[in-house]
């Protein structure tokens, strides 16, 4: 059976028309490992090849390179596909210098990337915004390469984006507290296209396959990372997967006129709280995190005058949620039940049950609508 045929991300992703692109993180890998191969063996890998998390094998054309006494430089033009990413077009640089034996594989922000300046982010502040899984594809790139031509592997990588400050400006970043630039992104290397038309009919076409192969259990997911936290929690096969995306509004709707038994929805925590708002779009440039309902769930769940203040001042969702974590308040759980609370007013009392699962960015399980 074919992937469309089975339904599901692929075939949702297929069903749009639209071509896809490449992160931001992809780009860097891949410029990393164009400089790191040319400052072991002298030449330029072009296109560079790389193995992305779920064992794609794009190439890439090299756009700027520089071979130096003391370092290897590569720069790529991102290519968003048909999405309209603010980055589309812009050239992303990865400069490779040596280290002392032991030292590991360190990264530095360069010109247009941005250094993180509040906790509640999956970095450490004061470290460059290249976020956790672009460093995996780097490292585990610079690893082959130093394994193939006989390199150590200890290495700086100083990621830079031309224009990427101004660039930035149109992004969230500032407001997180992400300073000097953008942030390299990505969780599987590609950039899937949004195009709201095509992606809510979609996601209307994977609850009719669904329910045309019998499946009486099926999770819309706000990405791939909770995706694997639903087949994992559950077994469900991939005909039963909901690429969700932003679109919470439109599944439940959806679903509304066309039931199913049981609906899991399942993501980020931040992103999950917006639907426990009231939101049904939740993408960033719709919808913002509203600290004052975290407040008051925390009050809720035993949360002092003092936690609920710190957790209406918090920068992010996830310092929110880390401060009630600390003090045995059950925050996931709380905003997981507001937003199935929210997923059943917009049901109306169709014949469905909801269930909601908070992840946190590695797609740990931090909250369940029930407990």
């Amino acid at each position: 059976m074919s992937s469309e045929a089975r339904g599901g991300r692929g075939a949702q992703l297929k069903h749009t028309g639209l071509r896809p692109g490449w992160t931001t993180g992809a780009c860097a890998t891949a410029a990393t490992t164009a400089a790191y191969t040319a400052w072991l063996t002298g030449d330029f890998p072009d296109p560079v090849t790389i193995t992305l998390p779920r064992g794609q094998t794009p190439a890439f054309a090299l756009a700027a390179e520089e071979l130096t006494e003391t370092s290897a430089m590569a720069g790529i033009v991102k290519d968003a596909g048909d999405d309209p990413d603010v980055t589309h077009g812009a050239l992303v640089r990865a400069t490779v210098r040596p280290l002392p034996a032991g030292t590991g594989v360190v990264f530095r922000a360069g010109p247009g990337v941005g250094t993180v300046t509040r906790p509640g982010l999956p970095l450490p502040v004061g470290e460059p915004a290249v976020n956790p899984v672009p460093r995996r594809m780097m490292r585990e790139h610079v690893a082959r390469v130093a394994e193939r031509y006989g390199g150590s592997g200890d290495v700086e990588i100083t990621v830079s984006v031309d224009d990427g400050e101004e660039l930035a400006r149109s992004t969230w970043n500032p407001r997180l507290g992400i300073l000097g630039g953008l942030s390299v992104l990505g969780t599987t290397g590609i950039v899937v296209p949004y195009s709201c038309s095509a992606w809510i009919d979609s996601i209307r076409r994977g609850v009719d396959v669904a329910r045309a192969a019998g499946r009486t259990h099926v999770a819309g997911c706000t990405g791939s990372t909770s995706e694997r936290t639903v087949v994992a929690e559950y077994g469900l096969p991939e005909e039963a997967l909901l690429d969700m995306g932003d679109f919470a509004g439109a599944v439940l709707k959806y679903v509304r006129r066309h039931p199913v038994d049981r609906l899991t929805l399942c993501g980020g925590f931040a992103k999950l709280s917006k639907l426990a708002a009231g939101h049904l779009d939740l993408h960033s440039a719709r919808s913002q995190v509203d600290k004052a309902l975290l407040a008051r769930l925390a009050r809720q769940g035993g949360a002092d005058g003092t936690l609920a203040a710190a957790v209406a001042a918090a920068h992010t969702g996830l310092e929110a949620l880390g401060l009630c974590r600390a003090a045995g308040v059950p925050l996931g759980d709380l905003v997981a039940t507001a937003a199935r609370d929210e997923a059943l007013a917009v049901l109306r009392g169709a014949p469905v049950t909801v269930d909601v699962l908070c992840i946190d960015r590695a797609g740990t399980v931090v909250g369940r609508s029930d407990g």
